[in-house]
């Protein structure tokens, strides 16, 4: 079983497991108590590239692999924070643009950043884009979140098979890609990862598919303060 340690202090209570729909519960409760859903995905970004910082601190390249989600939005945000403490970073889009409005405002700033971006769902890689998410030292799953039930499909499932290739060390925002959150359920296309970053509080798919997962860190995003739990 993966064990759960707080970030960033390890002797810190870890939340007791959270169902997708209790999450969301809480995400909003948290958002009318004036913590807004950007400033928690910008706190996930923030912690989980801190984790990455603190784990590989050698490492000196990484590629961020982002779907249309607002798991994309976190990827977003890690991208612009290991850009941001030296890292030469790619990010990668599994299904084009994002689809919501908080990721959205994270691509921008992404791009605005200059940061080297390839689209999975546009005319494909060319070579030195394919070399370097072969090399790189952190690969960071950001494609799919804890919305995602069954089997993964198009770009989403494509970025994981281009993933597969990759010698870095693999690292999941929240969840693996294809895990069901609630169940732990496996898609044929789901990878292991090596450590996953869990938002606010362990799911149960980080117990049942502990094997996947890998290590689990869990990452405060300001809930617990804004709820006062």
């Amino acid at each position: 079983m993966s064990e759960y340690r707080a970030w960033p202090d390890p002797a810190a209570a870890i939340p007791a497991e959270v169902t997708v729909a209790r999450m969301k519960e809480l995400e909003y409760l948290a958002d009318e108590a004036g913590l807004t859903y950007y400033q928690m995905m910008e706190n996930a970004g923030r912690a989980a590239a801190r984790i990455l910082r603190e784990r590989w601190p050698g490492a000196k390249t990484a590629a961020v692999w982002c779907g249309k989600g607002n798991n994309g939005g976190d990827g977003f945000v890690v991208a612009r924070m290991l850009a941001k403490a030296g890292l030469q970073v790619l990010v990668v889009l599994a299904e084009g643009e994002p689809g919501t409005w908080d990721a959205m405002a994270n691509y921008r700033l992404v791009k605005k950043m200059g940061l080297p971006m390839v689209d999975l769902s546009g005319s494909g890689f060319d070579p030195e884009s394919l070399e370097f998410m072969r090399l790189a030292e952190l690969s960071v799953d950001a494609v799919c979140g804890t919305a995602v039930k069954g089997v993964l499909r198009g770009g989403a499932a494509e970025a994981m098979g281009w993933r597969h290739h990759g010698r870095g060390a693999r690292v999941a925002l929240d969840l693996p890609s294809g895990i069901e959150a609630d169940t732990g359920a496996v898609g044929c296309s789901v990878s292991r990862a090596e450590l996953t970053v869990a938002f606010h509080a362990p799911k149960a798919c980080h117990r049942l598919a502990a094997d996947r997962c890998g290590e689990v860190v869990v990452a405060d995003i300001g809930i617990t303060a804004a709820l006062g739990l």
